[in-house]
This record gives C-alpha cells, structure tokens and sequence, in this order.
C-alpha cells in the first residue's frame, strides 16, 4: 500500500486496507427499498419508472437474467481496483468495492439483474461513496464505464 494512504487510514480506517477488506460484508440489498441520501455523492442506473428515480435509465436486455448478470460480473471485476465483496447467485445481485489510486477511499457498487421474461431482463446499479459529502461525479462515471463495458460484451441482437 503507498504511504499515504496508509496516512489516510489513520484518520479514516477504511483506507488504510487493501481490497475490499476493512468494510462490513454486505448482505443482500433489497433494491426496492433503496434511500438515497441528500448528500451528491451516489450514482443509480435502473430501467424507467423504478423508485428512486434513477440518474441514468437502463434498458431492458434481451437475454435470461443469469445470462446479463455474468456479463455484469465480467465488467464489474475488469474495473480497475475494483474488487467483489458479495456475490448472491440466487437474487443475481453482486457487490463490489472500488478504491481511489491514491487515497485508498472505498466506494460501494451494487448491481441487480432482475427477470422480467423468459429472454428478458432488467439491470439496476447502485454506486455510492463511504467518506465525503460530494464524489464529484465519480459514481455517474463508474456507472458509464460498467454500462459501456457491458454494452461491448452484448452478444448481437437476434
């Protein structure tokens, strides 16, 4: 680990571990029940009409759930320092956490794969930072990057 973000740990004890370790396991989120903070600093992709209003709408996939959702997992782990704390199969739901390169500061990443048909599906993120007031738009940009990364993965259109 660089020193400072050993430094950083100090005040702030998250940063000071490598990984996704220093931060609680995560259990299941259920997404319907999702409360955003006043705070600027989350980000949320989710298809149209879904509650809390999402900053980016996700479209619907033509594909089975667990299809999508192992493309998710395959872009969420392609990030940089982005690592998976959290896998529920069964829910499709995956958590992650992605560090700064120079603090070490944690972000939080959830996805959600949701069946909507037999050969459709719904994708919902959620990312959120741990420390700050404002994120600077990071979290928005991560969920650009993972739904640009998943956009490449897409098989053609049948």
């Amino acid at each position: 680990m660089n020193p400072i973000a050993w430094l950083i740990g100090l005040a702030l004890p998250v940063c000071g571990f490598p990984a996704a370790e220093g931060l609680p396991t995560p259990r299941p989120m259920d997404v319907a029940l999702i409360v955003r903070p006043a705070s600027p600093n989350t980000a949320l992709a989710a298809p149209d009409g879904f509650s809390p209003s999402p900053d980016i709408v996700t479209p619907s996939y033509r594909m089975p759930a667990g299809e999508l959702f192992a493309l998710v997992q395959a872009v969420g782990i392609s990030q940089p320092r982005t690592f998976q704390s959290a896998l529920f199969t069964e829910q499709f739901q995956a958590h992650y956490v992605a560090r700064t390169a120079v603090f070490n500061f944690p972000d939080l990443i959830m996805v959600q794969v949701r069946q909507e048909g037999p050969d459709s599906s719904e994708l919902i993120v959620y990312s959120r930072s741990v420390y700050g007031q404002s994120d600077f738009g990071v979290n928005r940009k991560r969920i650009e990057a993972w739904l640009a990364g998943l956009r490449t993965r897409l098989p053609p259109t049948r």
